[in-house]
């Protein structure tokens, strides 16, 4: 059995990376060049690359930039952001993007995300489903940098996204983004408790053991986070970093 994935989640805007709390407060971290490379002396299982400002500008993807940051990376990349038609999830794929992530593309009509499964696999694309929880307790997703709210529950979008054809989920608590608190294990748990298809859970990671949580309670695949891997202390100082297969592997074994 392949041991689940402890994956970086990077947030480009412009020409740099950016690390947000609650989908707000964005803090300059770096150049992305410079943390993949980084990352690939890590050996890292995969690496999540978001474009925040993709969709304000409605360009689509920078695809001279992410050709760039491919044509460093030696470990497997997931590009999200701005993606809303077949022919860029094709482009994104020539220039080596292994998976494509879609988000606000992915409400409502899904019949992008189930041509670009027929035509590319589902293995290759992933659902985003940013999550707020209501005045009444109810997780509901949200979109475009989580200002618009759907209406529709976290678990009803996974549900939709799975039968679309995604072959993956990325699931993150924008209350959790960047608190490095934990995950909201509840949420995690009642959306991957619902499907078939890998969930990866996103948003409040503080250390390894709450990676393994969100694993092992919340029955995550994959668990994904930034604050961890880009700030070191109280002060937050920018130091790219990534635990060794020893350290992820006694986090996991800490919870059997």
């Amino acid at each position: 059995m392949l041991r689940s994935r402890f994956i970086p989640t990077l947030l480009l805007k412009g020409s740099g990376l950016y690390k947000t709390v609650k989908f707000k407060n964005e803090t300059y971290v770096g150049d992305p060049i410079n943390a993949v490379r980084i990352f690939n002396d890590k050996a890292v299982d995969e690496l999540i690359l978001l474009d925040i400002a993709a969709h304000r500008h409605g360009n689509g993807p920078n695809f001279e930039l992410i050709a760039d940051i491919a044509s460093e990376a030696f470990i497997p990349l997931c590009y999200g952001g701005g993606v809303s038609t077949l022919q860029q999830f094709e482009r994104l794929f020539t220039i080596g993007i292994e998976k494509v992530a879609v988000n606000a593309a992915a409400v409502g009509d899904m019949s992008l995300v189930t041509q670009a499964a027929n035509v590319f696999g589902s293995q290759s694309i992933v659902v985003g489903i940013d999550v707020r929880r209501s005045l009444f307790g109810r997780y509901e997703r949200h979109v475009r940098s989580a200002t618009v709210g759907t209406k529709e529950t976290a678990v009803d979008a996974a549900l939709r996204a799975e039968a679309a054809g995604a072959g993956e989920l990325m699931l993150t608590s924008v209350e959790r983004d960047g608190t490095q608190q934990g995950y909201d294990l509840t949420l995690v748990h009642e959306v991957a408790s619902a499907v078939k298809v890998p969930v990866i859970a996103c948003g409040g990671a503080g250390s390894t053991a709450h990676m393994a949580q969100a694993i092992k309670q919340g029955r995550a695949a994959s668990a994904a986070a930034g604050s961890l891997f880009v700030f070191q202390g109280k002060h937050r100082a920018v130091l790219i970093t990534y635990p060794d297969e020893k350290e992820i592997d006694a986090a996991l074994a800490a919870l059997n």
